[in-house]
């Protein structure tokens, strides 16, 4: 079954709650009526006994020859109130009964029997309805049973005209109650109408709009809040993708557009062997730095979708670092560069001992290999480049640092972000894609660390991240036991460090 549109719910739902306060009205006023009858019945009863024990008080003091029958006529014959009345005494004998009384058979118990909170009852005779009220009268320490009635038609009537006005008010009250429920509903849902209006408005061309926020701080309010940070978020989110497109699209344009150019002027003409090899020789430059490009882009997508998951395992630091040295030692000596590699004890001397971190292989080689292009890049000829660890207790530094350029103070905190470049170098060819240190950053944050720089504009820079160092055991136990600390959720938290 579909369901309901919320405005008819909240129709139904208002309306069923008018309703059911209008019956509960209707029911408790009904109510208070009856009962405001019953007690000005009960009060007029009190009244008429009062009234027959003074009539019995006087009778005592004036002795009379004429039977109490007789003297109770006299006074209450021309009385409505005396159609219904009977008096008995406490050995059984009528003082006073009645016509009425004597046709209805009605019984009347001794005082001895009688409750002295006194006791109701109706009877039906004719048309009238009868109700009684039967108790004990004490007079100058005789005791009589009093029972006396009144007909309660005119009250019954009016009870019955009432109940029914109120039922038949309730077709309008229901109705009213619909008309209510459904006008509350729609002022209720108002507001959502209006964020929906608003909302609609909003496409990918003007994100940057925000839906208005009521002062009340209501429920509506909250709403308008929450989506605009949701607005924001994808407001953000879209500029990335946007800025990512547009910048990945310039930087795979310049290499592209060089290779082109080689490829055309090489055939312009015919060639020596020799300049067919140079030409080569620049293409695959070419090739080789779109490769990059495009690996770092696709690593870096991957990681925005979460799908890439580092295997972290024991692995020796100082055999990377030293792999990482053979892989770029003949390029900086190319470059006329001074390359070497340190690995420092707590002592500050030199140690031997194996560097065992729980980290990601290929990772952690990619990361050295952006630190290393960046100081091959940047360092004049005849400049310095170190790769150094430093151990500590439970933790291990690695470090690369260079006599370059540096990085000005201003520009230090940007040169994480990606595609940025530091002013002075973006339109040098060499300045690279501003990818790299983007990539290093994440995949520092996967191994629970962050690089951290140290650069003086034209004296060179450091970069350092701290890795938490495992237990010195053998490589391949280390190894075995990787999934054992994965089961035992190793903490592999590393120290803060300063911003």
């Amino acid at each position: 079954m579909k369901p309901l549109p919320i405005r008819i719910r909240l129709t139904v739902w208002y309306s069923l709650m008018f309703a059911t306060a209008a019956l509960l009205l209707s029911l408790t006023s009904w109510w208070m009526l009856r009962q405001s009858i019953d007690a000005t019945i009960h009060q007029d009863f009190q009244e008429r006994i009062d009234d027959i024990r003074m009539q019995l008080h006087q009778f005592a003091l004036q002795p009379s020859a004429d039977s109490m029958q007789t003297r109770f006529d006299a006074i209450y014959h021309f009385r409505d109130d005396g159609k219904w009345l009977q008096v008995l005494d406490a050995n059984g004998t009528w003082i006073y009964r009645s016509p009425r009384m004597i046709d209805a058979a009605a019984d009347l118990a001794p005082p001895a029997l009688l409750s002295h909170s006194g006791n109701s009852s109706e009877f039906q005779q004719g048309t009238r309805h009868v109700r009684t009220f039967s108790s004990v009268v004490i007079v100058d320490g005789h005791t009589y049973s009093v029972e006396l009635g009144a007909s309660i038609n005119k009250q019954q009537a009016l009870l019955h005209q009432f109940g029914l006005e109120l039922l038949l008010l309730t077709p309008l009250v229901l109705l009213a109650a619909i008309i209510a429920g459904h006008h509350m509903s729609r002022k209720a849902l108002n507001p959502v109408t209006l964020i929906a209006l608003e909302t609609r408005r909003i496409s990918d061309r003007n994100l940057d709009l925000r839906l208005p926020v009521s002062p009340t701080h209501d429920e509506i309010s909250h709403l308008s809040s929450t989506l605009n940070n949701m607005l924001a978020r994808i407001d953000t989110g879209y500029r990335s993708v946007r800025d990512f497109t547009a910048n990945a699209s310039h930087e795979l344009r310049t290499p592209l557009a060089r290779l082109r150019t080689e490829v055309e002027v090489a055939l312009l003409r015919p060639r020596t062997a020799e300049e067919y090899t140079n030409t080569l020789l620049h293409i695959q430059d070419s090739a080789e730095e779109m490769t990059r490009l495009t690996e770092n882009l696709l690593m870096l997508a991957r990681a925005d979708a979460n799908s890439v998951t580092l295997k972290l395992e024991a692995v020796d630091l100082w055999k990377i670092v030293l792999s990482a040295w053979q892989e770029w030692f003949r390029i900086a000596d190319h470059l006329n560069l001074s390359f070497k590699t340190e690995r420092l004890g707590s002592d500050g001397c030199a140690s031997d001992e194996p560097v065992l971190v729980l980290g990601d292989r290929a990772s952690l080689t990619r990361l050295l290999r952006i630190l290393l292009d960046n100081a091959c890049k940047f360092t004049p000829a005849g400049g310095n480049i170190a790769i150094s660890l430093k151990l500590t207790q439970g933790f291990v530094t690695l470090s690369v640092q260079d006599s370059g350029i540096g990085i000005p103070a201003a520009e230090q905190q940007r040169i994480f972000e990606r595609f940025y470049r530091v002013n002075a170098d973006k339109d040098h060819r060499k300045s690279g894609s501003g990818l790299g240190l983007s990539l290093a950053t994440w995949i520092a944050d996967q191994h629970q660390t962050k690089i951290t720089l140290e650069s003086v504009s034209g004296s060179g820079s450091r970069f350092e991240l701290t890795l938490k160092r495992i237990e010195n055991e053998p490589l391949a136990l280390q190894t075995r036991k990787r999934d054992e600390y994965t089961c035992k959720g190793l903490d592999i938290s590393y120290p803060r460090v300063k911003e």
